[in-house]
């Protein structure tokens, strides 16, 4: 059977910055390869010290809800082999509940709002609070869907230039988790394709970096 892979995550490189106001992450040799101690060989061990918010990443409920799931938490089955359902909504700034559908459709699926801003990734243009955002009825709708996970190609769900976040304290308190800064959403088709996202099982933090692939059964669509 025939299958592609889509890469949703943006590589990690040290002192890279994405998220306003937060540090780019460190990656620094622990111990050197010069330095090893096995005879007839060498080796690397490398440390990286970074918030939670780094590159591709994913909120879990304790990001917002002391009492909600940690990373570590997290169901697997929100995470793995997940139905996607992709919303298209390029060129749309304030992303409203209208570009949904019908939520029959969403119940249990992984909903992915591609907005197209991660074109801008790599840019001061990337983090400015111009950037897509989801109102919080749209949170609320998908809440009501009972979807499996939320993801988002831009630099937040909620709109940053504002103190609130209603989107992230709807799903997070419904047991939804958010993925944040997602790319190559064009290539993923509307229905059909499965995610797989899953980060280091970290205890104590409430965001952490995921690798994030969509895969695709190509006999499907052939």
């Amino acid at each position: 059977m025939s299958k592609a892979i889509v890469e949703l995550s943006h590589p990690i490189s040290h002192g890279m910055l994405t998220y306003p106001d937060l540090p780019g992450p460190r990656i620094t040799t622990h111990i050197a390869r010069d330095r090893s101690a096995l005879i007839g060989m060498t080796y690397e061990i490398a440390r990286m010290d970074t918030v939670g918010k780094t590159g591709t990443y994913i909120d879990a409920p304790f990001h917002f809800h002391a009492e909600g799931a940690d990373i570590a938490e997290l169901p697997l089955e929100r995470l793995f082999n997940v139905p996607i359902v992709m919303i298209r909504a390029t060129g749309i700034r304030v992303v409203g509940p209208d570009v949904l559908g019908d939520p029959a459709r969403l119940w249990g699926k992984a909903v992915l709002m591609h907005t197209g801003w991660s074109a801008r990734w790599g840019s001061s243009d990337y983090r400015d609070p111009g950037h897509p955002y989801l109102v919080g009825e749209v949170a609320d709708a998908l809440v009501a869907a009972n979807v499996a996970l939320v993801g988002i190609d831009s630099l937040d769900v909620d709109d940053t230039s504002l103190p609130t976040r209603p989107c992230h304290h709807a799903l997070l308190g419904a047991g939804i988790p958010i993925i944040e800064q997602l790319t190559n959403l064009d290539a993923v088709p509307d229905t059909g394709a499965r995610l797989v996202a899953l980060p280091a099982p970290v205890h104590g933090m409430g965001s952490f970096p995921v690798r994030a692939v969509a895969w695709i059964d190509l006999s499907v669509f052939g």
